[in-house]
């Protein structure tokens, strides 16, 4: 159905005229006349009946009012859905119990106006189509530049570096140091189940194991989080690497220790991915909020950090 039709016939349903309809509509009477006559001819009816002062509506017309209100209400709000400002601001975090996730939290109490559609994605690779395809605004990821080039109009920027942190149970040789440095841990079995080769997260911690020398294993299921912390929390011999904001809720009875890592610090370089062209004015107020947030010098807290060359 011709929407221009519709809102014609609105207009000369509340004016009573097909002139005074026109001078509302920025056309000719003849326009609405023909706009009118096609809407007529689509529906099958007769809409308006002449009168010696102008038109009145059929009783088909008065049946036809109500909808065709309803008509253009549901074009405005679908074209309010995607206009800039309007829709709520879509970004991908990876994980709800990550640092970026926590970082979008902080942006939002900042700017508690601002509507957002948080999602988690499962790669750098699912994150930058949906940003180029435009499913998606904005995605936190560490990029693997030059091992990947990113594609025309997307752009990336350092935004947080996250200390990693070794998470052990009580019984481990390590449970009751405040501080590691990375080399004390080589030698230590550190186990991540839920490495997935061929993500950025694989190629991080595939370079801090070369650069350092430890073992990080893979093997076995991943059960998720939980399953997780209960065998480090049983065991000895295994520990784990975490992000310093990763949120972890367990038991009190299984007493988890997390350990500082220094000498030098791992840090996860978190970038922020969007495409160049996107106007959503929250997209700027979240990368100025996430430039204001981030020290000169970056997460750099005892002067001495690591991250792997590609990260940018």
């Amino acid at each position: 159905m011709d929407l221009d039709a519709v809102r014609t016939f609105v207009a000369a349903a509340d004016a009573g005229q097909f002139q005074v309809a026109a001078a509302h509509l920025s056309v000719t009477q003849q326009a609405v006349s023909k706009r009118v006559a096609t809407l007529e001819k689509d529906l099958g009816v007769r809409l308006f009946a002449r009168t010696a002062g102008g038109v009145r509506l059929t009783i088909d017309g008065q049946a036809f009012l109500p909808h065709a209100r309803d008509l253009l209400k549901a074009e405005e709000r679908a074209a309010a859905s995607v206009r800039p400002g309007r829709r709520a601001l879509r970004v991908d975090v990876i994980g709800r119990r990550l640092a970026p996730a926590d970082l979008l939290r902080g942006f939002h109490r900042a700017h508690p106006g601002t509507e957002l559609d948080v999602v988690t994605l499962f790669d750098a690779d699912a994150a930058v189509a949906a940003v180029r395809s435009g499913t998606i605004d904005a995605s936190f990821r560490a990029v693997t530049m030059p091992a990947r080039r990113l594609p025309d109009r997307i752009e990336a920027v350092r935004v947080h570096d996250e200390p990693v942190q070794l998470l052990t149970g009580p019984g481990h040789a390590l449970a009751g140091v405040r501080a590691v440095t990375p080399a004390q841990l080589a030698g230590h079995r550190i186990w991540m189940p839920g490495i997935v080769s061929g993500t950025e997260w694989a190629a991080y911690y595939e370079d801090l194991a070369a650069a350092f020398g430890l073992t990080i294993e893979v093997t076995g299921p991943d059960f998720g989080t939980e399953p997780l912390l209960d065998t480090i929390a049983d065991s000895p011999d295994l520990a784990t690497l975490v992000g310093e904001q990763t949120r972890f809720v367990w038991p009190a009875e299984q007493d988890l220790r997390r350990v500082a890592v220094h000498g030098p610090t791992p840090v996860y370089p978190h970038s922020l991915i969007w495409r160049g062209d996107n106007p959503h004015p929250s997209l700027t107020a979240l990368r100025a909020y996430l430039a204001a947030a981030r020290p000169d010098d970056g997460d750099d807290r005892d002067g001495d950090t690591w991250t792997p060359a590609w990260a940018r």
